[in-house]
């Protein structure tokens, strides 16, 4: 059976929660969390609004997505984000025993990959999926602050 459920269709459904982000003011990252092929949770950066550093998309995805499957573990679970994570979202990835994550955009300065973190060892990763759309609006978001200010 052919399915249009895959990483790319995941990575739209991420880079929408990112487009909204963008329209509120926060940094454009966007996650969802999927089980199965369907989607468990949808979320992006609440950092400004909640005026909390630890509110990205993958901390509010991890939490929405445990709450719905009523357990801290998020075996069998993707994690599709616009941006690769930080260390501290790496960090709550691998204790949250994730199956798979999928990110489009690199983050070269402050990515889990730069900063040596480590995911959970049974976690499979994918990089690059949709990451020039990913990489675009970010720049747009960091453009338009610049000239806000």
């Amino acid at each position: 059976m052919i399915t249009p459920y895959d990483d790319t269709y995941f990575m739209k459904k991420a880079l929408q929660e990112a487009e909204a982000a963008f329209e509120q003011g926060e940094i454009p990252v966007g996650a969802v969390i999927v089980v199965r092929d369907r989607i468990i949770a949808r979320t992006h950066n609440l950092t400004e609004l909640l005026n909390d550093v630890t509110a990205h998309a993958e901390m509010q995805a991890i939490t929405s997505a445990s709450n719905f499957l009523g357990g801290k573990y998020l075996n069998n679970c993707t994690l599709y984000v616009t941006l690769e994570p930080c260390q501290m979202c790496a960090g709550a990835l691998y204790w949250s025993q994730l199956s798979r994550l999928v990110y489009a955009a690199s983050d070269e300065q402050r990515g889990f990959k730069r900063m040596g973190t480590k995911l959970h060892p049974k976690t499979k990763v994918v990089s690059g999926v949709l990451a020039d759309e990913a990489a675009e609006l970010l720049k747009r978001f960091f453009i338009e602050k610049r000239n806000l200010n």
